[in-house]
């Protein structure tokens, strides 16, 4: 039955406009761009920014979230991917602030875009999924968004890194730290989404693994647990045995029903 209800998820597929390499920043030097899908017709849509993952480091729009392009296609969603600038070279904030730039040009060019900018949500995998937790949670008005869905992202780099008893490659280079030390856990803190949990954030949907080697699977729990603390909306969505990445994920059918979470749920709050 699982299998039978994705097949009725991703087909047929919506008829959708592809367009590449849009600029939708500078900063400085660095052009900044995005691929879109526009679904066929007047709209407005619901839109969703897709954030990629590659440990801070690596990656771009077209790696690591492929799988969730079709189900997003499927669904009639208008849905841009982006790139952001990658540390070491550009340290927090500033993949962050990418985001949010992302953010107000799809608010900016609606119209163009055919979509609602009301209707708004952001999905990130790994380093994507601090990124968009970190981006809803702190949003300047002008960029805020009506959802959030992150895919095993790092929510507590204070806790993770204290857990491994040692700074990992990818957080000495998003972070611009070499050692343990008062100052770095006060940057980790600063640039942890669970230290800006509040009130007035969107409401989260939070996909990991149990057998996540990479993040722990209680950076979800524990995010959520502080969100609804707070008064926040989250939910967990559980793969059960999965490890770290959707492209992984792909390769195992019982894995897949995470795709039909996402789109109902994106659905119920972008209505």
């Amino acid at each position: 039955m699982r299998m039978l209800a994705l097949a009725v998820l991703v087909a047929p597929l919506w008829a959708a406009t592809w367009r590449a390499d849009v600029e939708f920043a500078r900063a400085g030097d660095i052009p900044l761009t995005l691929d879109a899908s526009i679904p066929d017709g007047a709209g407005p849509f619901a839109a969703v920014i897709v954030v990629h993952g590659g440990g801070f480091i690596a990656g771009d729009k077209q790696t690591y979230v492929k799988p969730l392009f079709e189900p997003l296609t499927g669904a009639g969603f208008a849905w841009f991917t982006i790139n952001y600038r990658l540390a070491p070279e550009h340290p927090f904030p500033a993949a962050v602030e990418d985001v949010w730039s992302a953010i107000r040009h799809v608010r900016t060019h609606a119209a163009g875009y055919k979509v609602d900018p009301e209707r708004m949500a952001l999905v990130g995998e790994s380093a994507g999924g601090h990124l968009v937790s970190f981006a809803g949670a702190k949003a300047p008005a002008d960029a805020r968004v009506a959802a959030v869905v992150s895919f095993y992202g790092p929510h507590d780099f204070e806790a993770r890194e204290r857990a491994l008893g040692a700074l990992s490659t990818n957080v000495k280079a998003f972070l611009a730290v070499s050692e343990l030390n008062p100052e770095t856990y006060r940057k980790m803190r600063e640039a942890s989404p669970i230290t800006h949990v509040h009130p007035g954030m969107p409401p989260y949907l939070l996909i990991h693994g149990t057998k996540d080697p990479t993040v722990p699977y209680d950076q979800s729990v524990r995010m959520c647990e502080s969100m609804r603390q707070a008064g926040a909306s989250c939910e967990i969505f559980t793969v059960d045995g999965g490890g770290h990445g959707v492209g992984n994920w792909e390769k195992t059918p019982a894995f897949q029903a995470y795709k039909e979470r996402m789109i109902d749920w994106l659905r119920a709050r972008l209505k």
